[in-house]
């Protein structure tokens, strides 16, 4: 029998926190680059229980309609179903993110920024609801317009280490690694063991040819994620 768990929104942000790390490991050895992990990271593709999590409050049979919809990756189907739920409660920022999950799986990036959009403004606190609005923004390509989502949320909650590896990522969007390093150390600052900051400071030492800082980085993540460095390896600044 399917188990539907029931946690709060700040429930389901500690269960993104502990599956963060399973998740960019599983995208890796799929062949994902590292730019492309990060939405699945904060919504790993088939982690049902987090959308139903925000879902706790609904009858049974709309969590089983999420819950199989979601399992046949059918997203047109589910978008259907988030929109049905709107049209009852048009303040539920629960439907909205599920609104918004279900479009970007499914390509449809504007509607996706539309729907993360009306999360944020009716949840202002919750800091997953502004970074899935960002990563939306850059599966749109306008990785300004997520550049500014984040200093947003960073204003809401500026103790995010995710927040800062998106910012660092959406900086190099805009080949601007040297902001990119600044929002990369900030994430190592509050999370010492993460191999997405690790690896996002390595590639922007590469690029910028600091071959010193770059070693370090790339040892330091060879005992965080080897499958990662093996990646960051790759890009080994000339002259080494």
């Amino acid at each position: 029998m399917l188990q539907l768990p029931v946690i709060g929104l700040r429930g389901a942000r500690a269960v993104l926190v502990r599956v963060l790390g399973a998740a960019f490991i599983l995208s890796a050895l799929a062949g994902c680059t590292p730019q492309a992990m990060l939405l699945n990271s904060l919504i790993p593709d088939g982690t049902t229980s987090i959308l139903l999590s925000h879902l706790q409050q609904e009858e049974e049979g709309n969590r089983k309609q999420v819950a199989e919809l979601e399992s046949r990756k059918d997203w047109d189907g589910l978008v259907k179903l988030a929109e049905k739920n709107l049209a009852i409660d048009r303040n539920s920022a629960n439907w909205w993110l599920v609104a918004g999950y279900a479009n970007s799986q499914a390509g449809h990036h504007q509607r996706a920024i539309e729907c993360y959009g009306e999360m944020v403004r009716l949840a202002p606190d919750e800091i997953l609801g502004w970074e899935l609005l960002a990563e939306a923004y850059r599966s749109a390509g306008q990785p300004q317009r997520a550049v500014q989502t984040l200093n947003n949320a960073l204003r809401v909650r500026g103790d995010s280490p995710g927040t800062w590896v998106l910012l660092g990522n959406s900086y190099d969007d805009l080949n601007r690694p040297d902001l990119a390093i600044g929002a990369y150390r900030e994430a190592i600052k509050l999370n010492r063991e993460s191999p997405q900051a690790w690896f996002g400071l390595g590639r922007d030492y590469a690029r910028l040819n600091r071959r010193t800082e770059y070693e370090q980085a790339l040892k330091t993540l060879e005992r965080l994620d080897p499958k990662l460095a093996k990646e960051l390896a790759a890009l080994r600044p000339a002259g080494r």
